[in-house]
């Protein structure tokens, strides 16, 4: 976060933003699980495989949908090479149009693959050497990075931009509280919502300078 120019750092938290919205949605439609954070459902999997494995089965397919976004995504990031930005997120808006359209039509769980993909997707925006640089839909490194910057701090060894990963953290939580809002209060339309914020961020990608 810290090496970046202060337009994508605004880029990368408004995707986290939009990360946060797809996710609180996520949640509240499929009885407490994630489309982005893994390490919950994780938790979820190894929790029901020691007390009930009849119910490790949607975890393990959220979990496996992820790795798949993640593997589609990054192929077509290198796919597109110095337009990885504008390329990825049109490929979340994709699937977010589609996971809309599969909740007007009252297909749940294609809404949820849909949007699980998506968020494994979405983590190739930032990438430096062939790894993810900023990670969107997992806030536990950026905390991580936020209490080591304030530790530089108190010491006396301020570490320019640190508290950038404040920021990025604050982008996933607001857009959670607003994809909360939106599903308890537009169900049908909170994903419409999404997938337009999206197609915005693909037109502010194409305006980013392509990355060698």
């Amino acid at each position: 976060m810290i090496h970046y120019d202060r337009n994508r750092r605004y880029f990368a938290v408004a995707l986290a933003a939009l990360a946060g919205c797809v996710d609180a949605i996520g949640f509240l439609s499929a009885d407490g699980y994630f489309v982005s954070f893994m390490s919950g459902n994780t938790t979820r999997l190894g929790v029901a495989l020691g007390s009930s494995p009849r119910h490790a089965l949607v975890p393990a397919l959220l979990i496996g949908g992820f790795i798949v976004g993640v593997t589609g995504g990054s192929l077509i990031s290198m796919a597109a090479g110095r337009w990885r930005k504008p390329a990825i997120t049109a490929l979340v808006a994709m699937l977010l149009l589609i996971g809309a359209a599969a909740r007007a039509l009252g297909a749940e769980p294609v809404m949820l693959g849909t949007l699980v993909l998506a968020m494994g997707a979405i983590n190739n925006t930032f990438q430096r050497g062939g790894e993810v640089a900023i990670g969107l839909t997992y806030m536990t490194g950026a905390l991580v990075k936020l209490g080591q910057g304030l530790a530089q701090h108190l010491a006396g060894r301020p570490t320019p931009g640190w508290s950038s990963w404040a920021i990025l953290w604050g982008g996933l939580l607001s857009g959670a509280v607003l994809g909360a809002f939106l599903e308890n209060r537009l169900p049908l339309g909170c994903l419409w919502v999404a997938a337009a914020w999206a197609i915005f961020m693909v037109a502010c990608a194409f305006k980013l300078p392509a990355e060698s």
